[in-house]
């Protein structure tokens, strides 16, 4: 679980669980309750899911398909 800080957007929740923006989509997948929210205020609880390996070489899975 990880509560947001106002102003944050989807990139920068995603950096602050993950270390990584490009897990934003996860987040997203996860939260599908607060998909219409761009810009969160202060408080917001989201559900902060385990992320999956990626592939051998660092290839996504859907980029090795």
């Amino acid at each position: 679980m990880y509560t947001t800080k106002s102003g944050q957007c989807w990139d920068e929740a995603a950096k602050a669980v993950y270390g990584n923006e490009k897990y934003a989509g996860v987040l997203m997948q996860a939260n599908r309750r607060q998909l219409s929210v761009f810009v969160f205020p202060e408080g917001i609880k989201l559900e902060t899911p385990e992320i999956k390996q990626e592939t051998a070489g660092g290839a996504l899975p859907w980029r090795t398909m």
